[in-house]
Protein backbone atom coordinates (compact mmCIF):
# COMPACT_ATOMS: atom_id res chain seq x y z
CA UNK A 1 0.00 0.00 0.00
CA UNK A 2 1.09 3.55 -0.72
CA UNK A 3 0.39 6.17 1.93
CA UNK A 4 0.71 9.90 1.33
CA UNK A 5 1.43 12.16 4.27
CA UNK A 6 0.53 15.87 4.34
CA UNK A 7 1.33 17.63 7.60
CA UNK A 8 -0.06 21.04 6.63
CA UNK A 9 -2.80 20.67 3.98
CA UNK A 10 -4.81 23.55 2.58
CA UNK A 11 -7.71 24.61 0.48
CA UNK A 12 -6.18 26.36 -2.50
CA UNK A 13 -8.49 29.26 -3.35
CA UNK A 14 -7.65 30.36 -6.89
CA UNK A 15 -8.94 33.82 -7.74
CA UNK A 16 -8.71 35.54 -11.13
CA UNK A 17 -9.08 39.32 -11.40
CA UNK A 18 -8.85 41.06 -14.75
CA UNK A 19 -7.45 44.40 -13.55
CA UNK A 20 -6.39 44.41 -9.91
CA UNK A 21 -6.73 47.83 -8.23
CA UNK A 22 -5.31 48.00 -4.71
CA UNK A 23 -7.48 49.95 -2.28
CA UNK A 24 -10.56 49.56 -4.51
CA UNK A 25 -13.38 47.08 -4.96
CA UNK A 26 -12.34 44.27 -7.33
CA UNK A 27 -14.61 41.62 -8.80
CA UNK A 28 -13.48 38.12 -9.65
CA UNK A 29 -13.73 36.90 -13.20
CA UNK A 30 -13.28 33.30 -12.04
CA UNK A 31 -12.59 31.42 -8.85
CA UNK A 32 -11.85 27.81 -7.94
CA UNK A 33 -11.41 25.95 -4.67
CA UNK A 34 -9.22 22.84 -4.67
CA UNK A 35 -7.81 20.55 -2.01
CA UNK A 36 -4.16 21.45 -1.57
CA UNK A 37 -1.05 20.05 0.02
CA UNK A 38 1.71 18.10 -1.69
CA UNK A 39 0.80 14.68 -0.34
CA UNK A 40 -2.87 15.20 -1.18
CA UNK A 41 -1.82 16.12 -4.72
CA UNK A 42 0.12 12.86 -4.95
CA UNK A 43 -2.91 10.88 -3.78
CA UNK A 44 -5.18 12.51 -6.36
CA UNK A 45 -2.81 11.70 -9.24
CA UNK A 46 -2.22 8.13 -7.98
CA UNK A 47 -6.01 7.78 -8.08
CA UNK A 48 -6.03 8.94 -11.72
CA UNK A 49 -3.48 6.18 -12.42
CA UNK A 50 -5.79 3.64 -10.72
CA UNK A 51 -3.24 2.98 -7.99
CA UNK A 52 -4.73 2.37 -4.57
CA UNK A 53 -3.45 4.67 -1.82
CA UNK A 54 -4.44 6.25 1.47
CA UNK A 55 -3.99 9.93 2.30
CA UNK A 56 -3.14 10.84 5.89
CA UNK A 57 -1.78 13.73 7.96
CA UNK A 58 -3.68 16.42 9.87
CA UNK A 59 -7.03 18.03 9.00
CA UNK A 60 -9.21 20.28 11.11
CA UNK A 61 -12.33 22.44 11.12
CA UNK A 62 -14.74 23.20 8.28
CA UNK A 63 -11.86 23.49 5.83
CA UNK A 64 -10.61 20.04 6.76
CA UNK A 65 -14.09 18.60 6.27
CA UNK A 66 -14.21 20.19 2.80
CA UNK A 67 -10.99 18.39 1.82
CA UNK A 68 -12.13 15.04 3.23
CA UNK A 69 -15.42 15.29 1.33
CA UNK A 70 -13.61 16.15 -1.90
CA UNK A 71 -11.31 13.12 -1.53
CA UNK A 72 -14.29 10.91 -0.72
CA UNK A 73 -16.08 12.04 -3.87
CA UNK A 74 -12.99 11.20 -5.94
CA UNK A 75 -12.89 7.74 -4.39
CA UNK A 76 -9.65 8.30 -2.47
CA UNK A 77 -9.20 6.58 0.88
CA UNK A 78 -8.23 8.96 3.69
CA UNK A 79 -7.28 8.45 7.33
CA UNK A 80 -6.38 11.85 8.79
CA UNK A 81 -5.74 12.84 12.39
CA UNK A 82 -8.25 15.47 13.55
CA UNK A 83 -6.44 18.71 14.45
CA UNK A 84 -7.75 21.23 16.96
CA UNK A 85 -7.89 24.15 14.54
CA UNK A 86 -8.89 24.95 10.98
CA UNK A 87 -6.89 23.63 8.06
CA UNK A 88 -5.44 26.65 6.26
CA UNK A 89 -6.62 28.41 3.11
CA UNK A 90 -4.00 29.46 0.56
CA UNK A 91 -4.96 32.21 -1.88
CA UNK A 92 -3.60 32.11 -5.43
CA UNK A 93 -4.40 35.52 -6.90
CA UNK A 94 -4.07 35.64 -10.67
CA UNK A 95 -4.04 39.21 -12.01
CA UNK A 96 -1.48 39.22 -14.78
CA UNK A 97 1.22 37.85 -12.51
CA UNK A 98 0.29 35.30 -9.86
CA UNK A 99 0.50 36.30 -6.20
CA UNK A 100 0.28 33.70 -3.43
CA UNK A 101 -0.92 34.33 0.13
CA UNK A 102 -0.48 31.20 2.23
CA UNK A 103 -2.14 30.56 5.57
CA UNK A 104 -0.18 29.29 8.56
CA UNK A 105 -2.42 26.38 9.50
CA UNK A 106 -3.27 25.06 12.98
CA UNK A 107 -0.77 24.44 15.75
CA UNK A 108 -0.46 20.68 16.03
CA UNK A 109 -0.69 19.52 19.64
CA UNK A 110 1.58 16.86 21.14
CA UNK A 111 -1.30 14.38 21.43
CA UNK A 112 -2.18 14.86 17.75
CA UNK A 113 1.43 14.35 16.70
CA UNK A 114 1.59 11.22 18.85
CA UNK A 115 -1.60 9.89 17.25
CA UNK A 116 -0.03 10.13 13.79
CA UNK A 117 3.12 8.35 14.93
CA UNK A 118 0.97 5.60 16.45
CA UNK A 119 -1.05 5.29 13.24
CA UNK A 120 2.13 4.51 11.30
CA UNK A 121 2.81 1.59 13.63
CA UNK A 122 0.41 -0.41 11.45
CA UNK A 123 2.73 -0.15 8.42
CA UNK A 124 4.02 -3.38 6.92
CA UNK A 125 7.08 -4.39 4.91
CA UNK A 126 6.57 -3.35 1.28
CA UNK A 127 4.44 -0.32 2.12
CA UNK A 128 5.59 3.08 0.83
CA UNK A 129 5.03 6.34 2.69
CA UNK A 130 5.32 9.53 0.62
CA UNK A 131 6.12 12.49 2.88
CA UNK A 132 5.62 15.81 1.13
CA UNK A 133 5.71 19.47 1.98
CA UNK A 134 6.67 21.71 4.85
CA UNK A 135 6.52 20.84 8.53
CA UNK A 136 4.24 23.01 10.72
CA UNK A 137 6.47 24.99 13.12
CA UNK A 138 4.67 23.47 16.12
CA UNK A 139 6.03 20.02 15.22
CA UNK A 140 9.72 20.96 15.02
CA UNK A 141 12.22 20.42 12.19
CA UNK A 142 12.93 16.81 13.22
CA UNK A 143 9.34 15.53 12.92
CA UNK A 144 9.92 13.89 9.55
CA UNK A 145 12.82 12.04 11.15
CA UNK A 146 10.46 10.69 13.82
CA UNK A 147 8.09 9.49 11.11
CA UNK A 148 10.95 7.96 9.15
CA UNK A 149 12.05 6.12 12.28
CA UNK A 150 8.65 4.41 12.47
CA UNK A 151 8.78 3.54 8.75
CA UNK A 152 12.20 1.93 9.15
CA UNK A 153 11.10 0.07 12.27
CA UNK A 154 8.13 -1.41 10.40
CA UNK A 155 10.14 -2.27 7.27
CA UNK A 156 8.36 0.26 5.03
CA UNK A 157 10.01 2.40 2.34
CA UNK A 158 9.66 6.17 2.38
CA UNK A 159 9.83 9.01 -0.15
CA UNK A 160 10.71 12.51 1.02
CA UNK A 161 9.78 15.66 -0.90
CA UNK A 162 10.84 18.65 1.13
CA UNK A 163 13.78 21.04 1.29
CA UNK A 164 16.49 22.32 3.62
CA UNK A 165 17.36 20.70 6.91
CA UNK A 166 14.42 18.29 6.85
CA UNK A 167 15.73 16.79 3.60
CA UNK A 168 19.32 16.68 4.82
CA UNK A 169 18.27 14.81 7.97
CA UNK A 170 16.27 12.30 5.93
CA UNK A 171 18.93 11.39 3.38
CA UNK A 172 21.00 9.22 5.72
CA UNK A 173 17.98 6.92 6.17
CA UNK A 174 17.91 5.90 2.48
CA UNK A 175 14.75 7.38 0.97
CA UNK A 176 13.37 5.48 -2.01
CA UNK A 177 13.17 8.75 -3.96
CA UNK A 178 13.99 12.43 -3.66
CA UNK A 179 12.78 14.91 -6.28
CA UNK A 180 14.25 18.41 -6.14
CA UNK A 181 13.90 20.75 -9.08
CA UNK A 182 17.15 22.27 -10.33
CA UNK A 183 16.63 25.44 -8.24
CA UNK A 184 16.07 23.44 -5.04
CA UNK A 185 19.12 21.30 -5.79
CA UNK A 186 21.30 24.39 -6.09
CA UNK A 187 19.87 25.85 -2.89
CA UNK A 188 20.46 22.62 -0.98
CA UNK A 189 24.19 22.69 -1.76
CA UNK A 190 24.56 26.48 -1.68
CA UNK A 191 25.75 26.69 -5.29
CA UNK A 192 24.70 28.12 -8.63
CA UNK A 193 23.79 25.49 -11.23
CA UNK A 194 23.73 26.47 -14.87
CA UNK A 195 24.44 23.26 -16.83
CA UNK A 196 23.07 19.74 -17.05
CA UNK A 197 26.48 18.38 -16.04
CA UNK A 198 26.31 20.35 -12.79
CA UNK A 199 22.84 19.00 -12.09
CA UNK A 200 24.18 15.47 -12.53
CA UNK A 201 27.15 16.19 -10.26
CA UNK A 202 24.98 17.39 -7.40
CA UNK A 203 22.30 14.79 -8.07
CA UNK A 204 24.94 12.11 -7.57
CA UNK A 205 25.83 13.74 -4.25
CA UNK A 206 22.26 13.00 -3.14
CA UNK A 207 22.88 9.34 -4.01
CA UNK A 208 26.12 9.39 -2.06
CA UNK A 209 24.21 10.86 0.89
CA UNK A 210 21.77 7.95 0.91
CA UNK A 211 18.98 8.44 -1.65
CA UNK A 212 18.14 5.35 -3.73
CA UNK A 213 16.76 7.30 -6.71
CA UNK A 214 16.92 10.98 -7.65
CA UNK A 215 14.57 12.83 -10.00
CA UNK A 216 15.47 16.40 -10.97
CA UNK A 217 12.80 18.34 -12.84
CA UNK A 218 13.90 21.13 -15.16
CA UNK A 219 10.52 22.57 -16.23
CA UNK A 220 10.41 22.93 -20.03
CA UNK A 221 13.90 21.43 -20.34
CA UNK A 222 12.74 17.97 -19.28
CA UNK A 223 14.01 15.91 -16.37
CA UNK A 224 16.96 13.82 -15.22
CA UNK A 225 16.81 10.47 -13.43
CA UNK A 226 19.89 9.49 -11.44
CA UNK A 227 20.42 6.12 -9.77
CA UNK A 228 23.13 3.53 -9.24
CA UNK A 229 22.31 2.00 -12.63
CA UNK A 230 22.99 5.24 -14.52
CA UNK A 231 21.84 8.71 -15.48
CA UNK A 232 18.91 9.19 -17.87
CA UNK A 233 17.33 12.20 -19.53
CA UNK A 234 13.67 12.60 -20.56
CA UNK A 235 12.36 15.36 -22.80
CA UNK A 236 9.40 17.55 -21.91
CA UNK A 237 6.45 16.86 -24.25
CA UNK A 238 4.94 19.68 -26.30
CA UNK A 239 1.98 21.51 -24.81
CA UNK A 240 0.71 24.80 -23.43
CA UNK A 241 1.63 25.34 -19.79
CA UNK A 242 -1.39 26.44 -17.75
CA UNK A 243 -0.41 25.48 -14.24
CA UNK A 244 2.81 24.91 -12.31
CA UNK A 245 1.16 23.95 -9.01
CA UNK A 246 1.38 20.23 -8.33
CA UNK A 247 3.53 19.27 -11.33
CA UNK A 248 6.33 17.98 -9.11
CA UNK A 249 3.85 16.10 -6.91
CA UNK A 250 2.37 14.53 -10.04
CA UNK A 251 5.83 13.41 -11.14
CA UNK A 252 6.33 11.68 -7.80
CA UNK A 253 2.94 9.99 -8.10
CA UNK A 254 3.70 8.70 -11.59
CA UNK A 255 7.16 7.45 -10.64
CA UNK A 256 6.35 5.81 -7.30
CA UNK A 257 3.04 4.36 -8.44
CA UNK A 258 4.53 2.76 -11.55
CA UNK A 259 7.63 1.54 -9.70
CA UNK A 260 5.46 -0.09 -7.02
CA UNK A 261 3.50 -1.97 -9.69
CA UNK A 262 6.19 -2.89 -12.21
CA UNK A 263 9.60 -2.54 -10.57
CA UNK A 264 10.79 -0.91 -13.84
CA UNK A 265 12.58 2.35 -12.99
CA UNK A 266 12.66 3.65 -16.57
CA UNK A 267 8.95 3.10 -17.10
CA UNK A 268 8.44 4.76 -13.74
CA UNK A 269 10.54 7.71 -14.97
CA UNK A 270 8.48 7.92 -18.18
CA UNK A 271 5.18 7.89 -16.29
CA UNK A 272 6.52 10.44 -13.81
CA UNK A 273 7.43 12.91 -16.56
CA UNK A 274 4.12 12.32 -18.36
CA UNK A 275 2.20 12.90 -15.12
CA UNK A 276 4.07 16.10 -14.27
CA UNK A 277 3.56 17.42 -17.79
CA UNK A 278 -0.14 16.52 -17.78
CA UNK A 279 -0.63 18.63 -14.66
CA UNK A 280 1.34 21.52 -16.19
CA UNK A 281 -1.03 21.41 -19.19
CA UNK A 282 -4.20 21.37 -17.02
CA UNK A 283 -6.15 23.80 -14.83
CA UNK A 284 -6.14 21.26 -12.01
CA UNK A 285 -4.06 18.12 -11.49
CA UNK A 286 -3.39 15.58 -14.24
CA UNK A 287 -6.14 13.28 -15.42
CA UNK A 288 -5.37 9.69 -16.36
CA UNK A 289 -6.45 10.10 -19.98
CA UNK A 290 -4.00 12.94 -20.63
CA UNK A 291 -1.16 11.10 -18.86
CA UNK A 292 -1.65 8.15 -21.21
CA UNK A 293 -1.74 10.49 -24.24
CA UNK A 294 1.61 12.02 -23.25
CA UNK A 295 3.45 8.83 -22.31
CA UNK A 296 4.45 7.92 -25.92
CA UNK A 297 5.94 11.41 -26.37
CA UNK A 298 8.45 10.87 -23.56
CA UNK A 299 11.78 9.76 -25.02
CA UNK A 300 14.39 8.50 -22.55
CA UNK A 301 18.09 8.41 -23.32
CA UNK A 302 21.07 7.45 -21.19
CA UNK A 303 23.45 10.31 -20.49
Amino acid sequence: MIYTLTLNPSIDYIVEVEDLRLGSLNRMTRDLKLPGGKGINVSRVLNQLNIQNTATGFLGGFTGRYIEEWLREEGISSDFISANGDTRINIKLKAGEETEINGTGPDIQAAEAGALLNKLQSLEAGDIVIMSGSIPPSLGEDFYNKLIGVCKQQGAEFVIDTTGQALELALVHGPLLVKPNHHELAELFGVTISTREEIITYGRKLLESGAQHVLVSMAGEGALFISEQGVYYANAPAGKVKNSVGAGDSMIAGFVGTLSQTGDVLEAFRTGVASGSATAFSDDLAEGELIEQLRPQIQISQV
